[in-house]
């Protein structure tokens, strides 16, 4: 298992990001590694840091602005290669199919639900981390 996972979280709202690392906590599950949170508040600051590599799961807010959570998504599917799980945040239940649209592998609501975020972050970096350990222990 690698050391730590690495999650990136874009707010234009410090509240919203300090929301996501205080549901997520340390570790969002006993089988998984401890996380490592890179904060983002602007789409450059988040391309940057997809382009520099090492991150395991994007959480993205949906109602930042300009550049919102879903549009952000949709982007970097189409832009990075070997894009990241996306989780988005939405603003209501019924935004789900904006979320589909943008590609995103996840949504949660917002305001943050703890144990929602929690369960789904951990489900998406399974599937992103486990191949991975796979992959090294059959060479």
């Amino acid at each position: 298992m690698q050391a730590t996972a690495t999650v990136l979280v874009y707010s234009d709202d410090a509240n919203t990001r300090e929301q996501v690392r205080l549901a997520v906590g340390r570790r969002p599950a006993a089988d998984l590694p401890p996380v490592e949170f890179v904060e983002c508040a602007t789409l450059p600051a988040v391309l940057t840091e997809l382009e520099n590599g090492g991150i395991d799961l994007c959480v993205l807010d949906g109602e930042t602005a300009p550049a919102g959570g879903m549009g952000v998504c949709r982007q970097i599917k189409d832009e990075i290669f070997r894009c990241p799980p996306v989780l988005v945040l939405i603003g209501r239940p019924q935004d789900a199919w904006l979320a589909t649209w943008s590609r995103a592998d996840a949504a949660v609501t917002h305001p943050v639900d703890p144990v929602a975020l929690s369960d789904t972050l951990a489900v998406l970096l399974r599937r992103r981390i486990e191949p991975a350990s796979k992959a090294v222990a059959s060479r």
